[in-house]
């Protein structure tokens, strides 16, 4: 678009350069006279540069000039785009147009915004008008005037802007701070945090594996088991992941031995505390690897399988009651599984690798690798001997079935070694499914049945009588046929009608009242403190967990009753392995040794660690004690016109056996229990012994004192062949007199 021309527009009518004036507002065009309030005129006006406020006098001569007058109203009335157009057009419409009327008075001081231009003079305006027609052509130029000078115009100051410099060196010293500071990061990241950095990356990227150690085993003084781990697998089951769960439970019953109802049970989805569902549930332990591999190769949603361990008790029923058991989780419950948890269980493995994620999921070649060797646990070594343990609890289990129920313990010790060989309790359970079986029958009666010893403790007080003095193996004294303490009547069942009594005959007929005569002699202190050398009222820590230490009755609560009841055995309480250790005494010369359980241990690598030493203590003298021991014979020997000793049927064929029946009692809860605890304890061969078997048998029936001693003689003849001890041929027992003339 061409720009416009700073002078007015020709009328193509007249040739005006001013604009044709509105009617009513200016002259007519036609005549050629200028016309006020048109846009031509307002340009006309408006001389350049100028400001709408013009002086007094250029006004006053314009108006004698052009003889009009502009009035305020008509002014501003006159053009209405006049204002607008001195915005656009600088000024220059004004100029261009007519003769205007001056702005009024009050208006005076108002000052244009708009940039001013040079004046425009009086020729100018005539100029403008339009010019007149000559018949003889074109009208000559006027001489033109010179150019009036503009006045100078002071460009507007451009507003003050931020100093750009400052900004660049703000903005770069920021940016230098920025890198400054990602530089040093960077370094510590390199350098100092390296370390870290890369350990927590291998962290991410590591996989945990635990390496089960087994349990150590449990083994005779042979070497052969009694208790062992195997290797074995666990199923389990996502319940998240299983599809059919009635018949993923149909499929695994037959083979896990579970019935279909528990195993789909098991396998029903739950939800956790925290939110979210279980995706773990055991439905078998310990199954056998071939079985496993048959669930695997079903291939069922949401079942698995993983190493297991599993307790294998080759003889089921074999010792368990010392052997016990173990929960699936590997840790003791029941007998010496519970007592030395921590020597049999291992110290677990790791292994730790770096693996990939998703289907890389495999240890990476090269990768971070650290395996730490499981321990396997330490094996036990027990005294017991296999063959005979089951021999002894086999005797045991034949005579109790004579009984109406109740319970039986027997216990073999090695005289010697304080070692316990066999020690049997009736009833017994399967170790290997412990499920089925009461508590009750899950405990040791050996160490746990505590009951009135009865007449096997007349050894004690005869023994303390002759270590004391008070009597020799050769006394004889009067016995009558009762004797009362306090309240308390004693009678013999043997009546001695009061005749003179040898020692032998006061075991052999189990002489009560003898007995409590020669106690009184021996006082009550001294008699309760050969008990305790003897081994009664404290445990023998023989190995057992929970084993009973039984009661003396203190001095100081003695009745007058208890003068008669204590020597022969009652208001006593003890348990048949102490009453064993005891005789064990008397059998080994009169030296107390400790019995025991376990041999040794065998450790991971294959090293051997005894146990600890026995204790012992010397309680008689080995005079004493032989002197006991023959005594003690004559209660599987006396057989007269005068009666038979209580023990013939605990006599061993071919062999020399001193030894002791008695009639107990038993309490449960500080209540007498119906049936008699009847008992044997003896020891072969008596010329020099090698071994003690005790039996104890309570049964309701009262049957006990029918089976002990026949049950011993079962026991200890399969001992003595066991470990083919010579028979006495050569050494028979001595004759007693019961009544000497």
């Amino acid at each position: 678009m061409p720009p416009r021309s700073d002078e007015p527009r020709r009328d193509p009518t007249t040739g005006s350069r001013r604009g044709p004036s509105r009617a009513g507002r200016g002259g007519d065009p036609r005549a050629g006279e200028p016309g006020i309030g048109g846009i031509s005129d307002a340009r006309a006006y408006t001389p350049r540069g100028r400001t709408i406020r013009e002086s007094g006098e250029e006004r006053a001569g314009r108006e004698e000039r052009t003889g009009q007058r502009r009035t305020p109203r008509a002014g501003r009335s006159g053009d209405p785009f006049r204002p607008a157009l001195q915005v656009l057009d600088g000024g220059r419409a004004a100029a261009r147009g007519g003769r205007r009327e001056a702005a009024p008075a009050a208006r005076a001081g108002v000052v244009r915004t708009v940039p001013s231009r040079p004046a425009w003079s009086d020729d100018d305006e005539e100029e403008l008008a339009p010019p007149r027609r000559r018949a003889g052509g074109r009208a000559p130029r006027r001489p033109e005037r010179p150019a009036t000078r503009r006045p100078s115009h002071k460009p507007r100051r451009p507003p003050k802007l931020a100093e750009p410099r400052r900004r660049l060196r703000l903005g770069t010293m920021l940016v230098l701070a920025l890198f400054v500071t990602i530089g040093i990061r960077l370094v510590f990241l390199q350098a100092v945090d390296t370390p870290a950095y890369a350990g927590a990356g291998v962290e991410n990227r590591l996989t945990r594996v635990d390496l089960p150690a087994p349990r150590g085993a449990i083994v005779d003084r042979t070497g052969a088991p009694l208790a062992r781990s195997v290797e074995a697998r666990y199923v389990f089951a996502d319940p998240t992941q299983v599809k059919d769960r009635a018949t993923t439970a149909r499929l695994l019953s037959p083979l896990l031995g579970v019935p279909a109802s528990e195993l789909a049970e098991k396998m029903q989805r739950r939800g956790l505390p925290g939110g979210g569902e279980s995706q773990f549930q055991y439905l078998a332990r310990g199954v056998d690897i071939p079985k496993a591999k048959q669930i695997e190769a079903l291939d069922l949603a949401g079942i698995g399988t993983h190493r297991d361990e599993r307790r294998e008790v080759p003889g089921g029923d074999l010792a368990a009651n010392l052997v016990g058991f173990v929960s699936q989780d590997m840790n003791g419950l029941e007998g010496l599984e519970a007592r030395y948890d921590d020597v049999l269980q291992g110290k677990d493995g790791r292994r730790v690798y770096e693996a990939g994620q998703g289907d890389l999921d495999a240890p990476i070649p090269g990768g971070y690798s650290q395996t730490t060797p499981a321990k396997p646990g330490s094996s036990l070594v027990l005294t017991i001997d296999r063959d005979l343990q089951y021999q002894v609890q086999q005797v045991l289990g034949r005579r109790m079935a004579q009984t109406r129920g109740g319970v039986g313990a027997a216990v073999v010790l090695d005289v010697a070694t304080g070692e316990v060989l066999a020690q049997a309790s009736h009833p017994s359970y399967n170790a290997a499914n412990p499920g089925p079986s009461r508590p009750t029958d899950r405990e040791d009666a050996a160490t746990s049945f505590v009951v009135e010893p009865g007449s096997v403790h007349k050894a004690i007080t005869f023994g303390a009588a002759l270590q004391e003095g008070v009597i020799t193996p050769d006394t004889v004294m009067p016995v009558a046929n009762t004797i009362t303490k306090g309240d308390t009547v004693f009678a013999d069942t043997h009546s001695a009608n009061g005749r003179r009594m040898t020692l032998p005959g006061m075991l052999a007929y189990s002489s009560n009242v003898g007995t409590i005569e020669i106690a009184d002699k021996l006082g009550r202190d001294r008699l309760i403190d050969y008990q305790k050398r003897f081994g009664l009222g404290q445990p023998t820590g023989e190995g057992m967990p929970g084993e009973a230490a039984g009661r003396l009755l203190p001095a100081d609560e003695w009745s007058l009753s208890s003068d008669g009841s204590v020597p022969i055995g009652h208001s006593v309480d003890a348990t048949p392995l102490q009453m064993a250790a005891a005789y064990a005494t008397i059998a080994n010369n009169g030296t107390y040794v400790q019995p025991h359980l376990v041999k040794e241990t065998i450790g991971a690598d294959g090293e051997r660690s005894p146990a600890a030493a026995p204790t012992t203590r010397s309680v008689l003298s080995p005079d004493n004690a032989a002197a006991l021991r023959r005594m003690m014979e004559a209660v599987t020997t006396v057989d007269g016109p005068d009666g038979q000793a209580t023990g013939l049927a605990a006599a061993v064929p071919g062999y020399r056996v001193a030894g002791k029946t008695g009639t107990g009692l038993r309490y449960e809860n500080g209540k007498e229990q119906p049936g008699p605890v009847g008992s044997f304890i003896g020891m072969a061969p008596a010329e020099n012994p090698r071994y003690v078997v005790a039996v104890f048998v309570w049964s309701p029936g009262g049957e006990g004192g029918a089976v002990a001693a026949p049950a011993f003689r079962e026991m200890m003849g399969f001992t003595l062949r066991h470990y083919r001890v010579p028979p006495s041929l050569t050494n028979k027992s001595p004759k007693f007199e019961v009544f000497p003339r």
